[in-house]
């Protein structure tokens, strides 16, 4: 409950936060938020990520995503990345989410997503570019644990499997959701280094500090 109080309260300041320099707290808050949308996706079996998707999964994406503007409309968003690798996963790497359609033109405030990637090479797509969402990768709707028959080979090839909270979004449906892009600023600041993206992903070159490992547990739970 405390850590689905704090997505509510993030996602109500992330625009005032976006425009200030983020402090520490607030980029702990973030993965905290992360980790809040995983856990609530998951425990609804409507929404809920199936097994034979998990074990598919080279990489995970979380994104926290909002109307920054009441008049303007303007969406913007925050979220977390991680790879897969040899005997478990890398630290949640910290990225900006943005223009984002889906769902707010049902009036929406707010949209939690969760994508799975499905293959190695994709996620590299945020080391020197914009990673627009159904453009630089596919992207469809993931068939969800309610959704058992959907669970088909050819689905589950598909670049990314996208998870959100919108409705009348069926399994197989084209997915187009606005960019992503690294922000190695935050990075610096959340792992108190000079790392960037490609660094925090592939290597071990820096420990996970405390607050981020339940939401590292968490992905570890779901795909060992």
């Amino acid at each position: 409950m405390k850590k689905l109080l704090l997505l509510s309260l993030v996602a109500l300041l992330g625009p005032a936060l976006l425009r200030a320099a983020p402090t520490r707290a607030d980029l702990v808050a973030r993965v905290e938020t992360c980790e809040a949308i995983l856990q609530e996706f998951q425990q609804n079996r409507d929404l809920a990520i199936p097994p034979t998707v998990w074990q598919r999964a080279k990489a995970i994406i979380i994104l926290n995503q909002f109307k920054a503007g009441i008049l303007l409309g303007v969406q913007d968003g925050y979220g977390v990345i991680m790879v897969r690798k040899p005997g478990g996963w890398s630290l949640p790497v910290l990225i900006n989410a943005g223009e984002a359609s889906l769902g707010f033109q049902l009036g929406a405030k707010a949209l939690e997503s969760i994508y799975i990637i499905t293959d190695e090479n994709t996620p590299r797509i945020l080391f020197k570019q914009r990673f627009n969402i159904g453009v630089d990768a596919k992207a469809v709707a993931g068939p969800k644990a309610a959704e058992a028959e959907r669970n088909n080979e050819e689905l589950l090839r598909t670049p990314l499997l996208a998870y959100t909270k919108t409705t009348g979004l069926f399994a197989g449906a084209t997915v187009k959701a606005g960019h992503l892009s690294r922000d190695d600023k935050a990075n610096f600041a959340l792992y108190n280094t000079n790392y960037t993206l490609p660094e925090l992903l592939y290597s071990d070159w820096v420990q996970p500090p405390a607050e981020v490992r339940p939401l590292m547990n968490l992905v570890r739970k779901y795909a060992p």
